[in-house]
């Protein structure tokens, strides 16, 4: 998400650093261009004047223009307002309700109304513990009642069963009533959607919210759209009155036009965006960390919050353990790759490391994508359970034999192997390494022992709440003995939002370089 308008920000501002000092004609040159780009992005016009007023308020005072690094101070301004503009803390969905809540989703037909309850609705039962019932109030898209039972049993939540010829409003009724007998803590009311918006959708939709009095309606809104989903946004505020946003296809936008605009536009928060197809695909929408992910400064609490979703417990202590031993075979590299999948891939662990968005061209040069992780999960899956044990008994015929039945070729083998030697003398000296945010990192993806330990008594990061998340992020930069960035550190980047030198770790998978690309290729760069 962000990419364009990353990739433009990024430039233009890094520009402003390289100047020893700042005239008010640069910012005034500089915002033009801030102008251009957010109109690009699909920033509704008015938010941009907004936008391009509050910094340059800011960034003209004698405090900026006489600062010993004014190219910095514009940058952490730009970040401070593109914080308040997603909406400053973020906010999520609330139950200070009487059981059962009811939640009422509503939207246009197509922007994903349906798939995003029952990923909320699987989100509120495995992370929040509450029991769910659906219900499907779509009476006229033919199959609608029907795709929501299916994906209540692929997500393991209760819907309510189908009575034919029943109108919205006495279903939605129904389900309330249901969700009182049945025990239930939620009871989510998905709606019907039109093309367009018209009259007899707002109208059904208002009888709906008289009837149940909804303690959330989330506007489900895709963010492909662009300014048509801030008009849909300010139609149904209008009539029914929101209380929070959900964007979807956030993953395919790489504007992000929609997600700055409707915030700033409807003054309701974003509480969640959809990230994928898959129903676990569902993010929090913290503003902060999204003015640092398109300012290219990454997301490293983001990052250690997925390694701690996502971790197998069992696994990284029997990792932890060999590696304490100092051993690392080829099956420990295949549950580091498939530990690296789990996490979004190449594609979302780069958006969230720090400085890497300014390397997108060497990154697409390099052909760095998930299909190489996928390759080398291939090769070591076509190998026998001894010749992962023990690579010195890949000879030639056996890689001939691997190579056909992973679809590679000879040579994919030998770079996988170089991989991962290089990568089991970098295991080696991560076990003797005491402390460090590397050891604290590491712990978190699985690589526990000899690396350092989380602060005695931290709590589990997917449970913190947001203060504790941020002194968390404190003590990850307050380590040392890091591998040092790219030549230049991170670029652009001011002393008071970028991470400390040296938070970039090597993360597991990684070895030395990237799947299949043994060394770093950033550092002819």
């Amino acid at each position: 998400m962000f990419g364009t308008l990353s990739d433009r920000l990024s430039g233009i501002l890094s520009g402003l650093t390289r100047r020893g000092a700042l005239t008010e004609d640069d910012v005034n040159a500089a915002l033009r261009e801030v102008r251009r780009a957010l109109l690009e992005a699909d920033v509704a016009l008015e938010v941009v004047r907004s936008f391009t007023d509050k910094v340059r308020e800011r960034a003209v005072g004698a405090e900026v223009l006489k600062s010993v690094t004014p190219g910095q101070q514009v940058i952490k301004i730009v970040n401070d307002v593109l914080i308040d503009t997603l909406g400053g803390e973020g906010e999520g969905i609330t139950f200070d309700a009487v059981p059962p809540v009811p939640i009422l989703m509503v939207g246009l037909q197509g922007s994903g109304k349906t798939t995003s309850t029952a990923k909320i609705a699987r989100r509120l039962t495995d992370r929040d513990k509450k029991k769910v019932l659906m219900a499907s109030l779509d009476t006229r898209r033919p199959a609608a009642m029907e795709q929501l039972a299916i994906l209540g049993k692929q997500v393991g939540v209760e819907t309510l069963p189908i009575v034919a010829g029943q109108s919205a409003v006495q279903i939605a009724r129904r389900a309330v009533e249901a969700g009182k007998l049945g025990g239930y803590d939620v009871v989510m009311l998905d709606t019907a959607g039109r093309v367009t918006l018209d009259e007899a959708l707002m109208a059904e939709v208002a009888e709906v919210k008289a009837a149940t009095n909804p303690h959330e309606v989330l506007l489900v809104a895709d963010a492909l759209t662009g300014q048509d989903a801030v008009n849909t946004a300010r139609a149904f505020d209008g009539r029914v009155g929101l209380t929070g946003i959900v964007l979807t296809r956030m993953d395919g936008d790489g504007r992000g036009g929609a997600a700055l605009s409707m915030r700033a536009v409807t003054g309701k928060p974003i509480k969640l965006v959809g990230t994928g197809e898959k129903t676990d695909a569902l993010e929090d929408f913290h503003p902060s960390r999204v003015a640092n992910r398109i300012l290219g400064m990454g997301d490293i609490v983001g990052l250690v919050e997925k390694a701690a979703a996502t971790v197998d417990a069992d696994k990284a202590q029997a990792l932890a353990q060999r590696l304490a031993k100092g051993n690392f075979d080829l099956g420990d590299l295949r549950t580091q790759l498939q530990q690296m999948e789990k996490m979004g891939g190449l594609g979302g662990l780069m958006g969230m490391l720090p400085g890497m968005a300014q390397m997108k061209s060497q990154i697409a040069n390099a052909k760095m994508d998930d299909k190489v992780i996928a390759r080398q999960i291939a090769i070591i899956n076509s190998m026998t359970a001894a010749e992962r044990k023990n690579p010195d008994l890949l000879k030639n015929s056996r890689k001939k034999r691997i190579a056909a039945g992973s679809g590679t070729s000879p040579e994919a083998i030998n770079k996988l192997l170089k991989m991962h030697r290089q990568m089991a003398d970098m295991m080696k000296q991560m076990a003797r390494q005491k402390g460090g945010m590397l050891g604290k990192l590491g712990s978190m993806f699985g690589l526990g022992g000899g690396m350092g330990s989380m602060p005695a008594g931290m709590p589990d990061p997917s449970k913190m709440d947001p203060a504790q998340l941020a002194e968390l992020q404190k003590q990850l930069g307050a380590g040392g003995g890091l591998p040092s960035l790219p030549p230049g550190g991170f670029p652009g980047l001011p002393k008071g939002v970028t991470p400390p030198a040296g938070m970039m770790p090597k993360l597991p998978g990684l070895g030395s370089g990237l799947p299949g690309l043994g060394n770093n290729p950033f550092k002819k760069k």
